[in-house]
C-alpha cells in the first residue's frame, strides 16, 4: 500500500448458514485477531487514517487548547462522609488520573462539609491521607482502569480491581491502608465490582464463563489462599448476568441475577457470611425487581422500629411501582406485589398495559393512589425510592425528563400508618443562572452522593445543556438549599450566550418524538428568529425521505448540524452540559439530539417500540428528525454530520443505508454494525443475554429475517443501488473508531464494515481509527481522552465545513 491509497482487504469467502439462508461473508477471516493478515489490515487502516487526518493537525491542537483552557485542571470533588472519614478526589494539572484522599471526621455530629483548598497538594491538609493514586498505580501501563473499590467500615482494608488491557477483566487486590501494602492474595481476571464485608474479614466477587458472562459468586476469607475460595452461587441460565454488593443498610450481602426482562435478588446476613443465600422474591419469568432495606424508627405500636423492604418492581405495572413490605410479617422469601404501593407508573402504550396498551404513550396519567405530584404526568416511570434516617427521596421520569421529590421521614411514617398517599414535594431548583430556557424546565436532576443513612441533608445535582452541573444539599424539613459546588468553565464563557429547546417531530407512523436542540445565539439565525426556549409544543412533520438529496443553496440561516443518538436498552439521553461541545457551538454548529424510540425517555413503552421486531423505529425516528430539521430551514443538508456509539453505532450504520442523502458525514464509534452475525453466535460475550433485546435469530425465523433486513454490514448498497433507490449515488463520509480489546462490540464488526464500504462497487470514503490497547470505552487518562475527542471533533468539523477539508 502506498501512503496515499486506501487499504484494500483481501476477500476470502466463507458461508454463514442460519434461518434457512446462506450468506457469503468475504471478511470473516478478520475475527482471528492474532493472524498476520488481520494485524496488517489494522496497521494499514491506522496509517491511512493518520494520513487522511494530517491536514487537521492544527485544528486538533486548536481544539485541544480550547478544551484545556476551559477546564480547571487542578481541582477537587466535594468531600463525602462515609463512616469515620470525609472522602474526596483531587486532580492535578498535568496528571492523567485523580487521587483519592480522605480526612477523619471531627465527631459523630460532623455533617458540615469541610472546607478544603482545591488547589492543595494531595495529603497537604492535617490528617489528610492518600487512599489511592492512579497516577502511580498506572505506571508502566498504556491502559489503566479501576473496576470498583470497596472499603471496610474502619477504613483500613481496601478492595480494588484493575484492568490494564481494556477487556473489562479485573485483578482484585486487598490493600492494608495502615501499611500501604497489598496482601499476597490476588484474585485474577474476574468481573468488575466485588465487596469486602464491613468487618474486613471476607471478600465476595464474581467470575465469568467462557463467553465472559459474569455467572458465579465466590467467597474469599481475607488472609487465606485464593485456591481455598468457595463458589456460593452459580447462575446456569445463559441469559442472566450476576453481580454482588452490599445493601444500603449494610446488613445484607446481595446477589443480583438478571436478564433483560427478568431479575432476582438473593440475600445473606453480613453476620453470617458463611451461610446460604436465599431469594428475597423467587424468580418469575418476565418480572423485574430490585430491593433495598431500611426501617421506620419508633413507628410500631410499642415504639419499636419497623424493619421494611423497599421493592421496585413491574409485577402489575410495566413502568414499575414501589412497594413497602413490613418485614415483621414473616421471613423471606416474600411474594410478588406484597406490601403497600407507594407510587406506580403509567401503563399507557405498554405491551403489558392491558386495556391501556393501545393508548398513546403521552396520555396523562391519573391514579388516585399516587402522590399528588405524579398526577397528570405523561410517560410516567417510577425509578427509585431511597430511605434515610431523616428523609425519603422518590426518583421518577415524566414528560421525557428526570424528576426528584422528597418527604421527611416523619411525614412518610404518618402517611404510611394512615394509609394515605405520601405527601412528596418536588425538588424544583431555582432557575439555573439567568437562562430563560432553564426556567422552562429543560434540565436533569437526581440524587448525588448520599451513601450515609444518618446524613441529615439530601444531596442532589442538576444541569442543563447550557449550564454547568451544580451539586446542592437540601434539608427537606425546612427547604433550606445550599450550593456545594458548581462546575467551572474557565475563559469567556457565559451561559446566556447559548440557547436550548425541545421540540417534537411527527414521524412517518405519526409518533411524536422529542428532539433537543442547542446552539449559540446569533450563529443559527433560523432558530434565533423562532424564539424557541426550553420545553415547547412546537411540532415539525417529516414523512417523505425518499427524494433527491436536498440542496442547501439559497437557504439563508441554515447551520451545519451535528446530530447524535442512541436509542437502545431503555437508556435515556438526558440534558447535560459538555465543555467540549462548546467548540462545536462557537463555530456555528447546531447540536441536535433526537430522543428516539428504544431509549427510556417516555417510559417502558418508548423502549418497547424500539426493540426486537420494532427496532426499525429507532432508525426511522432519527432519519425523520434529521429531515424535519433540514426541511424546516434550521440545518444545512450538505453539512450535516451524525454520530453514535455502540448500539448508537448500529443506528449510524442503519441510517447510512436507509437515508444516505441526508448526511455529509457519519462518525460511528465502536459500532455494532454486524449485529446479525454476532447475535447468531452464542459463544460470544453478550449474545445470549442480548436475545431479549434484539430477538433470537438463531431459533426464531421472524427475528432472523427482521435483523437481516437492517443489519448494516449486510445491507450496504452499491452506488448503482443508491442511484436507483435515492436518485443519487451520494454516500456520507465515514469515520469509524474501535478498540482491539473491546469485549462488548468486537473489533471485527467495524473492521469488516470498513472493508465492505471500501469496495469499488460501493465507493464509500471511510477511515478507521483503531486503538490497539483499549476496550469498549476507548483509552484511559484524561489528557489522552481529550486528544482522542479532539481528533473526532476535528473530523466532524471538517465534514461540516467548519475546518479545513480533507481528502478521503
Amino acid at each position: 500500500m502506498s501512503e496515499f491509497s486506501r487499504p484494500t482487504a483481501p476477500k476470502s469467502p466463507s458461508t454463514r448458514t442460519a434461518g434457512g439462508n446462506s450468506v457469503i461473508d468475504n471478511y470473516s477471516w478478520m475475527k482471528d485477531k492474532e493472524a498476520a493478515e488481520t494485524q496488517a489490515f489494522v496497521a494499514a487502516e491506522n496509517e491511512y487514517c493518520q494520513h487522511v487526518m494530517k491536514p487537521l493537525e492544527s485544528t486538533r491542537k486548536e481544539l485541544f487548547n480550547e478544551l484545556k483552557s476551559r477546564i480547571q485542571e487542578t481541582d477537587m470533588s466535594v468531600p463525602l462522609r462515609s463512616h469515620g472519614y470525609w472522602y474526596f478526589a483531587r486532580t492535578r494539572e498535568g496528571q492523567q488520573y485523580a487521587v483519592q484522599c480522605r480526612i477523619p471526621v471531627a465527631n459523630d455530629d460532623d455533617w458540615d462539609v469541610p472546607t478544603i483548598d482545591e488547589q492543595g497538594e494531595p495529603g497537604s491538609l492535617p490528617g489528610e491521607a492518600i487512599v489511592f493514586d492512579s497516577n502511580e498505580e498506572s505506571q508502566g501501563h498504556d491502559f489503566f482502569r479501576i473496576g470498583g473499590m470497596s472499603m471496610s467500615n474502619d477504613g483500613r482494608w481496601l478492595l480494588y480491581g484493575v484492568d490494564t488491557t481494556g477487556n473489562e477483566r479485573y485483578d482484585l487486590f486487598i490493600r492494608d491502608l495502615k501499611t500501604g501494602e497489598n496482601l499476597d492474595e490476588t484474585i485474577s481476571q474476574v468481573a468488575a465490582g466485588g465487596l469486602i464485608t464491613p468487618d474486613g474479614a471476607w471478600v465476595f466477587y464474581v467470575t465469568v464463563d467462557d463467553a465472559w458472562r459474569p455467572d458465579s459468586v465466590w467467597r474469599h476469607k481475607v488472609g487465606t489462599p485464593v485456591s481455598d475460595d468457595q463458589c456460593v452461587w452459580h447462575e446456569a441460565d445463559e441469559r442472566f448476568w450476576v453481580g454482588v454488593g452490599l445493601s444500603f443498610d449494610e446488613r445484607h450481602i446481595i446477589i443480583g441475577s438478571s436478564s433483560k426482562t427478568t431479575s432476582e435478588v438473593l440475600l445473606l446476613s453480613v453476620d453470617n457470611p458463611e451461610g446460604d443465600f436465599i431469594p428475597f422474591i423467587p424468580r418469575h419469568e418476565g418480572i423485574e425487581y430490585d430491593v433495598s432495606f431500611s426501617r421506620f424508627e419508633h413507628a410500631a405500636d410499642d415504639g419499636s422500629d419497623i424493619p421494611v423492604a423497599v421493592v421496585c418492581h413491574n409485577v402489575s405495572n410495566p413502568n414499575f411501582q414501589i412497594n413497602i413490605i413490613d418485614m415483621r410479617s414473616h421471613k423471606p422469601p416474600y411474594q410478588l406485589d406484597e406490601g403497600v404501593c407507594i407510587a406506580a407508573g403509567s401503563t399507557y402504550g405498554c405491551e403489558q398495559g392491558g386495556e391501556f396498551a393501545s393508548q398513546p404513550i403521552d396520555t396523562p396519567d391519573w391514579n388516585p393512589a399516587n402522590p399528588q405530584i405524579l398526577q397528570g404526568a405523561r410517560g410516567l416511570n417510577i425509578e427509585s425510592l431511597d430511605i434515610h434516617q431523616q428523609f425519603i427521596t422518590l426518583g421518577y421520569r415524566a414528560n421525557g425528563l428526570t424528576h426528584l421529590a422528597a418527604i421527611t421521614k416523619r411525614q412518610a411514617i404518618e402517611d404510611y400508618t394512615a394509609g394515605n398517599p405520601w405527601h412528596f414535594k418536588e425538588i424544583e431548583p431555582a432557575p439555573i443562572g439567568t437562562t430563560a430556557a432553564n426556567a422552562k424546565g429543560l434540565f436533569s436532576i437526581g440524587t448525588a452522593g448520599n451513601p450515609s443513612y444518618e446524613a441529615p441533608r439530601l444531596r442532589y445535582s442538576f444541569s442543563s445543556f447550557t449550564y454547568p452541573a451544580e451539586l446542592h444539599e437540601i434539608d427537606p424539613a425546612t427547604g433550606s438549599d445550599t450550593l456545594l459546588k458548581q462546575a467551572k468553565v474557565l475563559g469567556d464563557f457565559h451561559p446566556d450566550d447559548y440557547a436550548e429547546c425541545q421540540i417534537w417531530v411527527k414521524t412517518r407512523d405519526a409518533t411524536n418524538v422529542p428532539v433537543s436542540l442547542l446552539w449559540k445565539k446569533g450563529k443559527v439565525p433560523a432558530l434565533d428568529a423562532r424564539g424557541y426556549q426550553g420545553m415547547t409544543d412546537v411540532q415539525l412533520t417529516e414523512i417523505d425521505t425518499s427524494s433527491d438529496r436536498l440542496d442547501s443553496q439559497g437557504a439563508a440561516g441554515r447551520a451545519p448540524m451535528f446530530i447524535t443518538g442512541y436509542g437502545a436498552y431503555e437508556i435515556s439521553s438526558d440534558p447535560g452540559f459538555s465543555v467540549s461541545r462548546l467548540s462545536l457551538l462557537d463555530r456555528g454548529v447546531l447540536y441536535a439530539l433526537p430522543h428516539v424510540r428504544g431509549g427510556g425517555e417516555m417510559g417502558r413503552a418508548w423502549y418497547e417500540q424500539g426493540r426486537r421486531l420494532n427496532k426499525k423505529h429507532t432508525f426511522e425516528d432519527f432519519i425523520d428528525a434529521t429531515a424535519a430539521l433540514q426541511r424546516a430551514g434550521f440545518a444545512d443538508p450538505q453539512h450535516t454530520v451524525a454520530n453514535g456509539g455502540s448500539a448508537g453505532g448500529l443506528l449510524m450504520g442503519a441510517i447510512a443505508n436507509m437515508a444516505p442523502q441526508l448526511y455529509a458525514g457519519i462518525e460511528a464509534d465502536v459500532p455494532f454494525v454486524d449485529a446479525l452475525t454476532s447475535i447468531l453466535d452464542p459463544s460470544l460475550p453478550l449474545t445470549v443475554t442480548e436475545w431479549d433485546e434484539w430477538g433470537d435469530p438463531l431459533h426464531d425465523p421472524k427475528a432472523y429475517a427482521y435483523m437481516r433486513s437492517y443489519s448494516p454490514y449486510e445491507n450496504v448498497l452499491s452506488a448503482a443501488e443508491r442511484r436507483q433507490r435515492f436518485g443519487t449515488e451520494h454516500f456520507p463520509n465515514i469515520l469509524i473508531t474501535t478498540s482491539m480489546n473491546d469485549t462488548r462490540v468486537l473489533y471485527v464488526e467495524p473492521l469488516k464494515w470498513a472493508a465492505r464500504l471500501s469496495e469499488k462497487e460501493v465507493g464509500a470514503k471511510v477511515c478507521a481509527k483503531i486503538e490497539v490497547e483499549a476496550g469498549h470505552g476507548g483509552t484511559t487518562g484524561r489528557y489522552k481522552q481529550w486528544e482522542e475527542l479532539c481528533f473526532e471533533v476535528a473530523w466532524c468539523l471538517s465534514m461540516m465545513g467548519c475546518a479545513p477539508s480533507i481528502d478521503m
